[in-house]
C-alpha cells in the first residue's frame, strides 16, 4: 500500500507539463471504456457480474441511451486480493479508461481512491461501504450503494428500542470493520448505549480456534448483546463456533450486518445445520422500493444467470443500476459538450525509470465535467430512485429487518433515515413528516435465539469469578443505618435492604462489601459515589442521599426510604396564663375585627333607621344600639330585626364572616388551652437564613453544601458535628456558649435522634424532598431491576418490617406535643373581610341615590318655598329628610295629592289654593323638622 501511495505522490508531483501527449477524438465516439474490479467468486460479486453483464447489454442495444456510442466494459476478477485490485486498478488507467466501477473492498477502494483522485477517474463502488470514504477526502469516489452509516444507525436503534445499553462488537480488524464499528459506537453514544467490549477478529480467514479464543473471551463478559461485523465469506463460520460454544441458546441477542441477508439471498438454501447455527439471529437487508422495473429484472434473473444457483441480493440491484447510472452520465457528459482526452506524463523521467511503465498512465481531462455529471444523474432504476444527495449519499436509505426462523427468514420490519423503526414499507412514509415518538416505533415479534418470544435481558453477570465490589459507608454515628464491625461484618437497615432486594432478583449476584471511610468520621456520600464513576467500586449502598449533583455520575435505583432535610432546635413547654383567650389572633387581626364589628353595626343602623322603630329614638340609645347590635352578632345574639332588604343582605354576608372568624378563633383556642405546647425562637430555615447565628450540621452530610450553595450561608457559620451526642451537647449549649442556634440534617437520622431527646424538636417544615437509594454505573442494567425488587418489597410489606426492626425506638414524651401554634393572620381573613367591606359599600351607594330619588320627589316645593336655594340650605333638608320616619313622609305626600285634586274644581281658585296648600305643607314640614330636633335633645 505505501508504495501505491508513493506512485500517486509522484504522478501528482510530476506537475503534468502541457507537453504531454493528448488524444482528440469526436464529440461522440464510437466506443467509451470503462472497467470493473471485484472478486468474480464471491457472494457480492458473482451475483454483480450477472448484473453488470445484464446492464451493459441492455445498454448498448438501445441506441436511445447513448445515441450509437458503445459502451465497452472490462471486468476484472481481483480473486479477494487488494493487491491485484490496485494493480488493475492502474492496467485500466492505461487504457484510456474513462471511469471504473468497484472495487468491492473497502479497503482496496482506499487506496485506488487515492490514484482516481490524482489521474481524475471517476470509481463508483456498489460495495465498498465504509463511511470514512469521505467525498472530500476522495472526490472522485463515488459510493452507489448504502452507506454503512445507516446502517449502524438502524442496529443502534434496534438496541436502543428493546432498551439495552450495552453491546459486544465482533469484527474484522480491518478499515472497513473498524470504521463500521466505530461508526455504531457513535450512534450507541446517542442513545446512552454503548460497545462494552471489542472483539477484533483477523481479515484473512481466520480459522476456527482463532475464532473460539475470542468468543470465549465474549462469553466471559457482561452483555449478551453482540453484533456480528464481518465480510461474508467466514461469516457463518463465527456462528458455526458460537453454536459449539453453547452461544446461540437463550439469553444471547446476535445482530448480524447486511452480510448475512447477502447469503441467505445468494446462496439458499442451505443446510439443516448451518440454518440451526443462525436461528434467532437479527440482520439487515438493503431496502429497494418495489416497481415495474424492479419486477422485470427479477423475472429475468433466472435466465440471465444461465441455470446457475445464483440468487439475486441487493448489490446485484445496485450493481445494475450502477452502469445505467453511469451511461446516463456519459450521455449528458457528451450532450453537454464533454470530449474524451487523456494527458499523460511520458516526459516525466521519474515515471520513465523501471519496468511498471507509470509513463502510460494519463490524466482524464475531463474527469471533473464527468464526475458532475454523475452526481448531477436523477434517474429511476431498479432500487427505486437513484439520486445523490448534497452529502453525496442516496436520497431515502432504508433497510429490511430479517429474523432468521426455521428454514428461513422473516420480515419483522423496516429501518428507514425518515422515520425510524416501522412495520409498513417506507416509500409510505415518505410523504409525511418524521415522526421518531416512542409509540410510532414499532417492530413485529422476534423468535430469539433459543426459541423464545421473550425479549431477553440482554445481561449476566460475568463467569470469570469477579465479585462486585460494593462500597459502604463506614459509619461513625446512626450506625442503625450502616454498622461496619469487621471485613465481613457489615450489618445495618441499609444492609438487610439491599440483601432482601438481591434475593427477589432472578439471578445470583456476587458481591463483596467493601467499607469506606476511616471510622473516625463519617465519610462523604457525593465522594463515595465517585469513586463509582473512578472505577474503585462497581456500586455503592447505604444511607446515600439522591441528590443532583450524585445522579451525574451515577444511577441511582428507586428510593427506599423517604427524607429530606430538616431543622432541629431545642425547645421549651409554653403553659397556658390568664391572657391565652387572646393568643388566637394578632394584635392586627383583632383590631380589623373590632372596625369591622363597628361597621357593620352602622351600615345597618343606617338602612334601618328610617323603617325600623328599634333603630330609631334619642342619639343616646342609637349608640348604645348600635354598639349592642354589633358585638351581639359575634355569639348570634342580636334581638333586632331587620326589615329592610339591604339590611337582611348586609346582615347574612357578615353573619358568614363572623361564624368563619368564631369556627377558627374556637378551634385555635382549644388547641392552644388542650394539646401541649413547645416554644423554640427559631421558627424555621428562613429564620436561620435571616440570622447570623452558628448552624450544626452532621459531618459528612450533603447539608453544608445544600445551605452553602442554595442557601447563600456563610460557610463560616456550619459547624460539622460527628456524633449525635455531640449534636445535643451543641444544642444545648447555644449559640453564645459554644454551640449552635438549630442543626440541619436529613429527617431519617433526625427521627433517630429525637426518639431519645425530647429537648429538641423539629421546627418549621421539611425544605427539601429526597430519598435514600443504592448507586450504580451509568446504564447499569442492575439499577433498573434492583428498583423492581425494592418496589416489590414496599408492595409486599417487607420494607416496612425491615424498617421497624432497626429504626422503631419508644416515642418521645413530646412527640404529642405540637410547636407553638402560630396566630390567625389577618390575611388568613382577609377575602372574607373585602367581600364584606364591598357588600356594605354597595348598599350604602344602593340607599343613598335611593333617598335622593325619593327626595325630589316628595319635597320639591318645600324647597322653592322655603328659598333655601344655597347648597348647604338643600343639603340640611335632605339629611333632615333621611332622618325623618318614611312612613310619615309617605302619608303626607298622599294628603297633598288628595288636596290638589279637590282644588281642581274651581279653575279661578286653583293659584290661591295652590298657595295656600305650599304654606299650609311648609309650615307642616317645618313643624315635623322643629319636632325632630326637640325629640334629638330629649
Amino acid at each position: 500500500m505505501n508504495i501505491v501511495r508513493l506512485l500517486a505522490l509522484m504522478i501528482l508531483c510530476s506537475g503534468f507539463p502541457i507537453i504531454g501527449v493528448s488524444t482528440d477524438v469526436s464529440p461522440r465516439p464510437e466506443f467509451v471504456n470503462i472497467g470493473a474490479i471485484f472478486a468474480f467468486k464471491s457472494v457480492i460479486g458473482k451475483a454483480a457480474k450477472v448484473a453488470i453483464d445484464s446492464a451493459i447489454k441492455d445498454i448498448n442495444s438501445n441506441p436511445d441511451i447513448l445515441q450509437g456510442t458503445e459502451l465497452r466494459m472490462q471486468m476484472k476478477d481481483s480473486n479477494y486480493s487488494g493487491f491485484m485490485g490496485i494493480v488493475e486498478a492502474l492496467l485500466f488507467m492505461e487504457r484510456d479508461t474513462v471511469a471504473i466501477i468497484g472495487p468491492q473492498s473497502s479497503v482496496t477502494a482506499h487506496v485506488i481512491s487515492h490514484i482516481a483522485n490524482v489521474l481524475q477517474v471517476p470509481l463508483l463502488s456498489f460495495s465498498s461501504t465504509d463511511p470514512t470514504l469521505s467525498p472530500i477526502q476522495f472526490p472522485f469516489f463515488v459510493r452507489t450503494a448504502l452507506n454503512d452509516l445507516y446502517q449502524m444507525t438502524a442496529i443502534a436503534e434496534i438496541i436502543n428500542h428493546y432498551e439495552w445499553k450495552e453491546v459486544i462488537a465482533i469484527y474484522e480488524d480491518d478499515d472497513h470493520g473498524r470504521n463500521g464499528i466505530a461508526a455504531l459506537g457513535d450512534k450507541l453514544a446517542e442513545r446512552r448505549c454503548r460497545i462494552s467490549y471489542k472483539a477484533a477478529l483477523s481479515p484473512d480467514n481466520p480459522t476456527r480456534d482463532e475464532i473460539t479464543d475470542v468468543l470465549v473471551k465474549v462469553a466471559l463478559r457482561e452483555s449478551r448483546i453482540l453484533v456480528v461485523h464481518v465480510p461474508g465469506t467466514w461469516g457463518l463460520k463465527v456462528f458455526s463456533v458460537a453454536q459449539y460454544l453453547g452461544m446461540l441458546g437463550t439469553g444471547y441477542v446476535w445482530f448480524a450486518t447486511n452480510w448475512l441477508s447477502t447469503i441467505l439471498d445468494t446462496n439458499s438454501p442451505f443446510s439443516q445445520d448451518t440454518m440451526d447455527d443462525i436461528q434467532g439471529v437479527v440482520t439487515l437487508r438493503m431496502y429497494t422500493q418495489d416497481s415495474e422495473l424492479k419486477r422485470r429484472f427479477v423475472s429475468r434473473w433466472g435466465n440471465l444467470t444461465g441455470g446457475n444457483p445464483i440468487g439475486m441480493n441487493a448489490y446485484a440491484l445496485y450493481a445494475y443500476d450502477t452502469v445505467w447510472l453511469l451511461a446516463h452520465a456519459i450521455n449528458d457528459f457528451f450532450n453537454r459538450g464533454g470530449n474524451i482526452s487523456f494527458l499523460n506524463n511520458s516526459r516525466s523521467p521519474e515515471l520513465r525509470e523501471g519496468n511498471l511503465h507509470l509513463d502510460a498512465l494519463g490524466v482524464f481531462q475531463g474527469g471533473n465535467f464527468l464526475l458532475d455529471n454523475i452526481l448531477r444523474t436523477n434517474m429511476k432504476g431498479v432500487t427505486g430512485e437513484v439520486r445523490f444527495t448534497s452529502d453525496r449519499n442516496l436520497i431515502h436509505p432504508a433497510y429490511e429487518v430479517i429474523n432468521v426462523i426455521g428454514t428461513g427468514y422473516r420480515k419483522i420490519g423496516y429501518w428507514s433515515n425518515h422515520s425510524g423503526l416501522s412495520i409498513v414499507p417506507p416509500e409510505t412514509l415518505w410523504e409525511k413528516p418524521p415522526n421518531r415518538s416512542s409509540a410510532s416505533q414499532r417492530l413485529h415479534g422476534v423468535v430469539w435465539p433459543g426459541q423464545t418470544t421473550q425479549k431477553p435481558r440482554g445481561w449476566v453477570f460475568p463467569n470469570s469469578g469477579r465479585h462486585l465490589k460494593i462500597g459502604v459507608p463506614h459509619r461513625v454515628s446512626y450506625r442503625e443505618f450502616v454498622s461496619v464491625r469487621g471485613p465481613d461484618a457489615v450489618t445495618g437497615y441499609c444492609i438487610d435492604v439491599f440483601t432482601a432486594a438481591l434475593n427477589l432478583l432472578p439471578y445470583a449476584v456476587p458481591y463483596k462489601l467493601i467499607p469506606f471511610g476511616d471510622g473516625r468520621t463519617n465519610p462523604s456520600g457525593t465522594e463515595l459515589v465517585r469513586l463509582i464513576t473512578a472505577g474503585v467500586f462497581d456500586a455503592a449502598i447505604g444511607d446515600i442521599a439522591i441528590i443532583t449533583n450524585r445522579t451525574k455520575m451515577a444511577d441511582f435505583t428507586q428510593p427506599y426510604i423517604e427524607s429530606g432535610l430538616v431543622v432541629v432546635a431545642p425547645v421549651t413547654r409554653k403553659n397556658s396564663d390568664a391572657w391565652a383567650f387572646l393568643r388566637p389572633f394578632t394584635r392586627r387581626m383583632w383590631a380589623v375585627t373590632a372596625i369591622f364589628f363597628l361597621v357593620v353595626g352602622t351600615v345597618v343602623w343606617v338602612l334601618e333607621h328610617r323603617m325600623n322603630d328599634e333603630f330609631r329614638g334619642p342619639p343616646r340609645r342609637q349608640v348604645v344600639t348600635i354598639l349592642w347590635f354589633s358585638f351581639s352578632t359575634w355569639f348570634f345574639a342580636h334581638r333586632e330585626t331587620t326589615v329592610s332588604v339591604l339590611g337582611r343582605v348586609i346582615l347574612v354576608i357578615w353573619l358568614f364572616v363572623v361564624l368563619i372568624i368564631n369556627s377558627s378563633y374556637t378551634a385555635s383556642l382549644t388547641s392552644i388551652l388542650t394539646v401541649q405546647q413547645l416554644y423554640s425562637p427559631i421558627k424555621g430555615i428562613e429564620t436561620l437564613v435571616s440570622s447570623n447565628d452558628p448552624i450544626g450540621y452532621q459531618q459528612g452530610s450533603f447539608a453544608r453544601n445544600y445551605l452553602i450553595d442554595e442557601l447563600k450561608i456563610d460557610a463560616s457559620r456550619l459547624v460539622p458535628l460527628n456524633s449525635p451526642e455531640e449534636s445535643a451537647k451543641a444544642l444545648k449549649d447555644g449559640p453564645h456558649r459554644g454551640g449552635v442556634a438549630a442543626m440541619v440534617d436529613d429527617r431519617a437520622y433526625i427521627e433517630l435522634f429525637l426518639s431519645t431527646r425530647c429537648e429538641f424538636s423539629i421546627v418549621g417544615q421539611e425544605f427539601t424532598k429526597n430519598g435514600w437509594g443504592f448507586a450504580f454505573p451509568r446504564d447499569s442494567p442492575l439499577a433498573v431491576d434492583m428498583s423492581t425488587a425494592i418496589l416489590k418489597l414496599a408492595e409486599n410489606g417487607d420494607l416496612q418490617r425491615i424498617h421497624d426492626k432497626w429504626l422503631l425506638r419508644r416515642a418521645c414524651s413530646y412527640q404529642g406535643a405540637k410547636m407553638e401554634v402560630d396566630r390567625l393572620p389577618l390575611r388568613s381573613f382577609w377575602g372574607l373581610f373585602v367581600m364584606c367591606g364591598l357588600a356594605c359599600l354597595t348598599a350604602l351607594l344602593v340607599y343613598f341615590l335611593k333617598m335622593v330619588r325619593q327626595f325630589s320627589k316628595h319635597y320639591p316645593q318645600e324647597v322653592e318655598f322655603s328659598g333655601q336655594s344655597s347648597r348647604s340650605a338643600r343639603f340640611q333638608t335632605f339629611l333632615s329628610f333621611v332622618d325623618e320616619k318614611e312612613e310619615d313622609v309617605k302619608s303626607r305626600s298622599k294628603r297633598r295629592k288628595m288636596e290638589r285634586a279637590s282644588n281642581r274644581t274651581e279653575d279661578g281658585s286653583i293659584s290661591s289654593s295652590n298657595a295656600n296648600s305650599n304654606k299650609r305643607y311648609a309650615c307642616e314640614f317645618a313643624l315635623s323638622k322643629s319636632r325632630g330636633s326637640s325629640t334629638s335633645e330629649v
